[in-house]
């Protein structure tokens, strides 16, 4: 007979909120340095494309190791796979740090580093989402993940201004170094900690094989079973749509102000306030007792803040609808959070995890290319004048000129990420997941 191995360490919620802790202020020092750093980018090549495509070498081996991490966080110990996304964010950074303080980066540096970033964070969504599950209670679930949705939020509210308020007086030399301290900071605390391993589960068993065997697995567990699919699917949706509305917000917001940057920056802090408020409330409230609720109706929400995001009005409207679309959005991700780690065997967690995560993800590289297209081509032309059908049609909700074009792609995205979540009431599979898909501990 197996037993518990016996340990004084923290552990439950206790535990992950030490966890949590360590966390969030080593994300906040990152997003310090991540602003530090475009701050540095931006001043040595005066180039969008040189920033954006730092981008494009963080994203490609994220997505590309992903299924392999999921396979690394099932077999192997789950706080090690912890330490080991830290770690390799922590390599990072620390080269950076040397770089700088010898004088010698130049900016094809931090397209290498964003590789090593990559490559580190691959593992961090599947290892810390697999370990809440084995960690914390079932009924503490929805607050956990709100917990966690204020480490996505927080720092985007006060990093960029601690970071602009310490650039004078440490530069980005002291801000690194900061942001390596708070490295050390999050792997103590998870040293600190008990972080349970899952016991074996028939599904386990299933899924063992060589590691490409074991990385597909959770794309055919997802595929084999409807509820998570067609969860997975009003994500898919949801992501596509909020992607699209989401690259154009920056240049509709400066188009209709005429590049004004305080009136931007006013929408984004908002954004970030809300989504802080949403996640304070959720961590203290949970969510709906039926979760799925959390899901749909939350998209449903978000949708409609969408859609005012995209209204003529200015910055009154624009607040209004960016907080709304922020304030769910805990929700919304937590409950769903709560569903697929109540539901799916803790021991393959890391691989379906990462699967989920691969899904969600293939919308970022689509989500700008249909929003340029459609911007540029087809509706800022239409917009830009009083007597174009569309712009008769459409012009007292959105308004004429610049930047309305944008206004009215905002405005549909909303519109229809809204439809979509409102269709999953009407699928049997995905309204009653709860009840079809039976608790792991079952």
């Amino acid at each position: 007979m197996k037993t518990t191995p016996i340990t004084n360490r923290p552990t439950g919620m206790f535990g992950f909120t030490i966890v949590w802790l360590g966390q969030i202020v080593s994300v906040m020092a990152s997003t310090m340095s991540q602003f530090a750093l475009s701050v540095w980018m931006y001043e040595q090549t005066k180039s969008a494309l040189a920033m954006g495509t730092m981008q494009v070498f963080f994203i490609t081996p994220f997505l590309l190791i992903s299924p392999i991490a999921g396979v690394m966080v099932d077999r192997h110990n789950r706080k090690m796979m912890m330490m080991v996304s830290d770690l390799g964010a922590g390599i990072a950074t620390l080269t950076v740090l040397a770089l700088q303080y010898f004088g010698v980066m130049q900016y094809w540096h931090l397209y290498l580093t964003s590789i090593i970033y990559g490559l580190g964070m691959a593992f961090q969504w599947p290892a810390y989402s697999a370990a809440i599950s084995t960690m914390v209670p079932k009924e503490k679930l929805g607050r956990a993940n709100g917990m966690m949705s204020l480490i996505e939020a927080g720092p985007g509210v006060f990093a960029p201004l601690m970071a602009g308020a310490l650039l004078p007086l440490i530069g980005l030399t002291g801000i690194l170094f900061i942001d390596v301290c708070t490295f050390i900071l999050a792997i103590g605390a998870l040293m600190m900690v008990h972080v349970p391993q899952p016991p074996r589960t028939a599904d386990g068993e299933q899924g063992q094989g060589n590691v490409w065997k074991e990385a597909a697995f959770g794309f055919k567990y997802i595929f084999a079973r409807p509820s998570l699919l067609g969860l997975q699917l009003i994500f898919f949706i949801g992501n596509l749509f909020s992607g699209i509305a989401y690259t154009v917000l920056a240049p509709m917001v400066l188009a209709q102000t005429n590049s004004n940057s305080l009136v931007f920056g006013s929408v984004q802090t908002a954004g970030a306030i809300g989504g802080v408020v949403g996640g304070i409330i959720m961590s203290a409230w949970g969510g709906f007792k039926r979760r799925v609720h959390g899901v749909l109706l939350g998209w449903i929400v978000a949708g409609l803040g969408t859609m005012i995001l995209g209204m003529a009005g200015g910055l009154p409207v624009w607040v209004t609808g960016i907080i709304i679309a922020s304030i769910i959005s805990p929700l919304i991700n937590g409950s769903n959070q709560a569903i697929w780690q109540s539901k799916v065997a803790p021991d393959v967690q890391g691989r379906v995890f990462s699967a989920r995560m691969l899904i969600a993800w293939l919308t970022n590289p689509i989500s700008p290319l249909i929003a340029g297209t459609l911007a540029d081509f087809v509706l800022e032309p239409a917009m830009k004048t009083d007597s174009s059908p569309l712009s008769l049609t459409f012009g007292w909700l959105v308004g004429t000129g610049p930047g309305s074009g944008m206004g009215l792609l905002i405005f549909f995205c909303g519109l229809f990420g809204m439809l979509a979540a409102f269709a999953g009431y009407f699928f049997p599979a995905i309204y009653n997941a709860e009840d079809i898909l039976p608790d792991h501990e079952a």
